[in-house]
């Protein structure tokens, strides 16, 4: 369960302004329902060039919610140069902080604003293919670098608390440790210290074992539980590793895509490459 402030809580159960601004001057898209979070913000401009109304509807969790109702809150009564300055901080601040995991929530916001302040202004929202570093969730490098610079990230784990990049399949990891390092002016993370064994080290069945849990444990279930799912270990025998889909991962219908290009990868990366999963159903 995660401790979420009073505030949270009251903009989730309460949200303000839900629905859509009837011939809206401004509206802004981002995220998608594959990607289990998606954002439509509206917002319409009185005669002084001021947000007189602003409305949302979003598909999503708690802090999605929560976020969305604040920042139509937070926007009313701005100019769009006052409203484009405010960053996901702000929102997360306005809500009496969220847990760092649902900080993409707050980042969601931001960039719905940006978008509708861009179609306003008659200019192009839309991502440049060349620009996307996660194809799974469709994260620029530019959205990146800012978050990283604006929050003081370091670490790609915190990359994907709060923009949910490289927490699908994980082949954008050495991209956005490229930008981390550039950022940063660092070359090595905690993340690079977390490696397992080089490839052809030969393990004893009970390292192999201590491995994989460690590894569902620490990169594997935290991730899924952020969107609902779970995972549990049924079995290891040799390089096969049996597995059961558990919570809202249990019936999602991209369970195999995850099954094999998140866990089955992250498991070869941490343990031994000749890893191989598969899953159990009841």
């Amino acid at each position: 369960m995660w401790d979420y402030t009073e505030k949270v809580m009251d903009h989730f159960r309460n949200p303000r302004n839900v629905g859509e601004v009837e011939n809206p001057d401004g509206i802004g898209e981002v995220g998608s329902l594959a990607c289990g979070d998606a954002l439509r913000l509206t917002f319409k401009l009185d005669e002084n060039g001021r947000i007189k109304e602003a409305k949302f509807k979003t598909f999503g969790c708690a802090s999605a919610i929560a976020s969305s109702s604040a920042l139509t809150e937070m926007i009313k009564g701005l100019t769009l140069e006052e409203a484009e300055k405010i960053t996901n901080q702000d929102i997360a601040n306005y809500l009496g902080d969220l847990p760092e995991e649902k900080m993409h929530c707050s980042v969601m916001g931001r960039e719905a604003l940006e978008a509708a302040i861009a179609y306003y202004r008659g200019a192009s929202a839309k991502k440049q293919p060349a620009d996307v570093v996660c194809k799974c969730f469709g994260i620029t490098a530019t959205e990146i670098e800012r978050i990283v610079k604006e929050n003081g990230l370091t670490t790609i784990e915190q990359v994907t608390h709060y923009t949910k990049a490289g927490g699908g399949c994980r082949t954008c990891h050495p991209e956005i440790q490229k930008i981390l390092d550039a950022v940063n002016g660092t070359r090595k993370t905690e993340a690079d210290e977390k490696r397992g064994p080089a490839p052809g080290r030969r393990l004893t069945n009970i390292q192999k074992v201590k491995l994989v849990e460690e590894t569902l444990e620490k990169h594997i279930r935290p991730t899924l539980k952020r969107d609902g799912g779970d995972i549990d270990l049924i079995d290891i025998d040799g390089n096969k590793v049996y597995v059961g889909f558990r919570g809202l991962c249990s019936f999602c219908p991209s369970s195999e895509y995850t099954l094999k290009n998140y866990v089955e990868k992250t498991l070869r990366e941490f343990v031994t490459p000749e890893i191989e999963v598969e899953e159990v159903t009841p």
